[in-house]
């Protein structure tokens, strides 16, 4: 099982999408507070439809509270649009912890100087980023693909 990682999300409507494609791929979500919504918001509700209580979700009041419950921190994968090793280059495991910023700005200097495997997405150069809900997919599906093909 994989583990997706929001650190601080922003927009409830991908929160909600990304809750709806951990259901789907049977992954687990883990959200890092602040939230730029409540966990109740309808947007969040709508998005995930009626898929958000299948969703194995946790919650922690900030990195240091998630960090410290990572057994091996080797499979964190931190996803930035600055970092020069793609996603597609990686061997992904069951297990690993796939972890995307808020949408407003990526994840933060300090969070990433706190691990060492920074993936980026390719893309071009038209645009800045991809949204994350997106992201989201594109790494989840071939970490996904990989570790099916393993089995």
């Amino acid at each position: 099982m994989l583990n997706i990682v929001l650190v601080e999300p922003e927009i409830p409507n991908n929160t909600g999408n990304i809750g709806r494609l951990c259901v789907g791929t049977e992954s687990r979500l883990h959200l890092i507070h602040p939230f730029g919504f409540v966990i109740n918001d309808k947007n969040l509700k709508r998005s995930g439809l009626d898929y958000w209580v299948h969703l194995d979700v946790t919650e922690y009041k900030n990195v240091a509270d998630w960090k410290a419950q990572i057994p091996d921190l080797s499979r964190v994968f931190l996803m930035s649009s600055h970092a020069e090793k793609s996603y597609l280059e990686t061997d992904f495991q069951d297990g690993d912890w796939l972890v995307f910023g808020k949408e407003s700005k990526g994840l933060s200097a300090e969070v990433l100087s706190q691990f060492e495997n920074h993936l980026t997405i390719p893309m071009s150069n038209l645009i800045r980023s991809f949204n994350i809900a997106n992201s989201v997919a594109f790494v989840i599906g071939e970490a996904t693909r990989q570790i099916s093909v393993k089995r």
